[in-house]
């Protein structure tokens, strides 16, 4: 087995080190977050820092990079405080990976990569119509994490839409049924298989399989 040590890491080629440490925490969801300026200007962009903080209220948080460039979908989240996250599946993946890219201020992502905007029951900032499972928040906090001047923002949602096909009985999403991909690092992305729902686990009880519906 290979062994690197903390010297050995930071002495790694850039891009190198870049690859290797985000493939570190394995297969993370594909989102794209749209936003757009006070003066209309709409921009979307692909993260893979999604997380899940909260039901009740329902929070969720995003990690972005050091703001030492423009940002412009951070720069917009703080200015108007609406933003929407829309899961990204098998048939947009391209266009969702291609909203990387640099592009101006002045170019709208969605414009740039065949993927629509859409605005839903009068949330102000644009949704992607091919996205399948999509919600829209409303900015509740924003932290500086000084060890590495990476930026946190926390959102609760406000309006949810998700496909019919998808959301069973109990409450839970099968976001397979939605053909959600995953990513992996900077470049990778993966389409998922489910082993099975399991039941809640009790001290001295065996796992047992849970009926998926």
């Amino acid at each position: 087995m290979k062994h690197f040590s903390n010297e050995d890491i930071k002495a790694l080629e850039t891009r190198f080190r870049a690859l290797m440490i985000n493939s570190l925490s394995g297969f993370k969801s594909a989102n794209l977050i749209g936003t757009v300026d006070a003066n209309g200007q709409e921009n979307l962009s692909i993260v893979s820092s999604v997380f899940h903080l909260g039901a009740c209220p329902p929070l969720v948080g995003v990690i972005f990079r050091p703001h030492s460039v423009p940002r412009h979908t951070l720069e917009n989240i703080l200015e108007t405080k609406k933003y929407t996250i829309n899961q990204v599946n098998i048939q947009m993946y391209m266009a969702a990976h291609q909203t990387s890219a640099r592009y101006d201020k002045s170019e709208s992502e969605f414009e740039q990569t065949g993927l629509t905007a859409e605005y839903n029951h009068d949330f102000p900032a644009p949704f992607v119509k091919e996205s399948r499972l999509k919600y829209g928040l409303t900015l509740k906090d924003h932290q500086l994490i000084k060890l590495n001047d990476t930026e946190l923002v926390i959102g609760e949602i406000e309006s949810l839409h998700v496909d019919d096909i998808a959301l069973l009985e109990d409450g839970y999403i099968d976001i397979e049924a939605l053909d959600s991909v995953a990513i992996s690092s900077l470049d990778g992305y993966h389409k998922t298989q489910r082993l099975n729902r399991l039941e809640y686990a009790k001290p001295h009880n065996p796992t047992r399989i849970k009926p998926l519906g």
